[in-house]
Parts: C-alpha cells; sequence; structure tokens
C-alpha cells in the first residue's frame, strides 16, 4: 500500500507587519521611526531628515516579528 504525502501547512503573513516591516537579504529587519504623524511644525527639518530613514529592529523584538512574516 501506497503512503499517503502530506503536504505542508501553509502559513499566513500578518498584513498589518506586512505593510510596517521590511526583511533586508542578510536577514536584518527594519522598521520606520515613529514621531511624523502630527506637530510636525515644532519640529526641526534636521530631526525630520533623520526620521525619515529606516531603523533595526531591536534584537529583542526581531524573533517576534519574524513569526509574523514566515516568509519574508
Amino acid at each position: 500500500m501506497a503512503k499517503k504525502k502530506v503536504k505542508a501547512y501553509k502559513r499566513k503573513t500578518h498584513r498589518g507587519a506586512a505593510k510596517r516591516f521590511k526583511v533586508t537579504s542578510g536577514g536584518k529587519i527594519l522598521r520606520g521611526h515613529s514621531g511624523k504623524r502630527h506637530l510636525l511644525g515644532t519640529k526641526k527639518a534636521n530631526r525630520m531628515r533623520r526620521l525619515r530613514k529606516l531603523t533595526r529592529v531591536h534584537d529583542a523584538d526581531a524573533a517576534n516579528i519574524k513569526h509574523l512574516l514566515p516568509y519574508a
């Protein structure tokens, strides 16, 4: 009798996480800065330029985010 082939379970990507995080080719996770939504007139241009760039997610949080992005 032939054995039945069992398919691997397909995991779903968390769509909220997919919109907020980017995974680099090396496997690091990038995120945007907070503080760019309102009260922008009081913030200096130099600060706003810094906030525009992406930054790495802390290692303590990276494992949870990788769980939400299984195919990234």
